[in-house]
């Protein structure tokens, strides 16, 4: 077998501030929970800070989150769709035909079912619809972290988030409007596909202007740096923006924190079940290791920024939905990572058959 893949970097490594993100997040709870018991004053003037539902700082925050990691996109890499064509068959069918779906049966069974009586009962629909906003969209940023760390391939994972992305802007409402409808929840429809023009179109058609600015005035260098300045802002904002939500959610989690482990439970099992689903079909495909890694990592995780903003435009700072995002940052790391470990430690597992079999595209 000789399938060929295009190095990745040579040192893949993650960030200090990403590989800590749990701890972060940790931190964010207690100083969001310690500010709104003790200035409850400012956080209710911030969530009258709205216009037609949408809340303008948390607004301004997304997009300071989201706008440098679409940066990273190359919407042209779409033209290197056909040389790992079955990888990329694999992900979109895990990612749009699968993993929104196993999520709302795995919160319908647990939320519901399993869970329903250690949970709050005027807030299970909530949970439900904050864990298919998390589920409905698959990850645009740290796909990127995750597939250099696997070795991935980073031309299949350029072109698949790029793929990716350009449907979401279709498929995103859609999705949420189908499940949440099953799931007997109310759905705004005017202001969910507010949402998607606000936290998908907008950032989008902003972040691909900027990026053509940088590279006609520079190179691949000036965009690099560009990115560099702007992560810590990107991390600051996703940070403020739990402090936010858990100065709304402390009293909550104050008088039943095991809340929190509850809905971790269905999207840990999401991650694994959905992971495992990806890798061993393109293994069953004959896909080359370098593209199976990155596919499963993209098959499997969420881009948790739009499921918070979404999540707080149709249901408010003190949903539960707004709050079931959230267990998504928190957990997203550790779990993810174990992904990775998963992945590098099995593939020579992965790559016993293909020797027989030949080419991995």
């Amino acid at each position: 077998m000789s399938a060929v893949c295009t190095a990745g970097s040579p040192a893949p490594v993650m960030g200090r501030f990403e590989r800590y993100l749990t701890v972060w997040v940790a931190l964010c709870i207690l100083a969001g929970i310690g500010l709104g018991y003790l200035v409850p004053g400012l956080f209710q003037a911030v969530a009258g800070l709205e216009i037609a539902r949408v809340n303008l700082p948390v607004a301004v925050l997304i997009w300071l989150m989201i706008i440098p990691m679409l940066l990273k996109v190359d919407f042209s890499a779409m033209g290197q769709l056909r040389e790992h064509w079955k990888g990329i068959g694999v992900t979109l069918f895990v990612n749009w035909a699968v993993k929104p779906f196993s999520m709302a049966l795995l919160a319908w069974l647990f939320i519901y079912g399993l869970f329903s009586d250690m949970l709050p009962a005027d807030q299970l629909d909530a949970y439900v619809a904050g864990l298919i906003l998390l589920a409905a969209a698959p990850c645009t940023a740290m796909v990127f972290v995750w597939s250099r760390l696997s070795d991935g391939d980073p031309n299949f994972t350029l072109s698949q988030v790029a793929l990716n992305d350009t449907i979401m802007i279709f498929a995103f409402a859609p999705i949420v409007g189908l499940l949440l409808g099953i799931s007997a929840i109310t759905v705004p429809w005017s202001t969910l596909f507010l949402s998607v023009v606000l936290y998908i179109v907008i950032p989008v058609a902003f972040g691909q202007w900027w990026r053509a600015r940088i590279l006609a005035r520079g190179d691949s260098a000036d965009l690099e740096r560009t990115l560099a300045r702007l992560h810590p802002v990107s991390l600051s904002a996703l940070l403020l923006t739990l402090v936010l939500l858990f100065g709304f959610q402390g009293e909550q989690i104050l008088s039943q924190p095991l809340i929190i482990v509850l809905i971790a439970v269905p999207i840990i099992i999401q991650v694994y079940f959905n992971s495992g689903l990806a890798y061993l079909l393109n293994r069953r495909f004959r896909v080359a290791h370098c593209v199976a890694g990155p596919s499963a990592l993209i098959g499997a995780s969420n881009f948790f920024e739009l499921a918070v903003a979404a999540a707080i435009s149709l249901f408010g700072f003190k949903s539960g939905a707004a709050l079931a995002t959230v267990v998504g940052v928190l957990i997203e790391v550790p779990v993810m990572l174990s992904v990775v470990r998963i992945v590098n430690r099995t593939r020579g597992w992965y790559e016993r058959p293909m020797a027989v079999v030949g080419s991995g595209k």
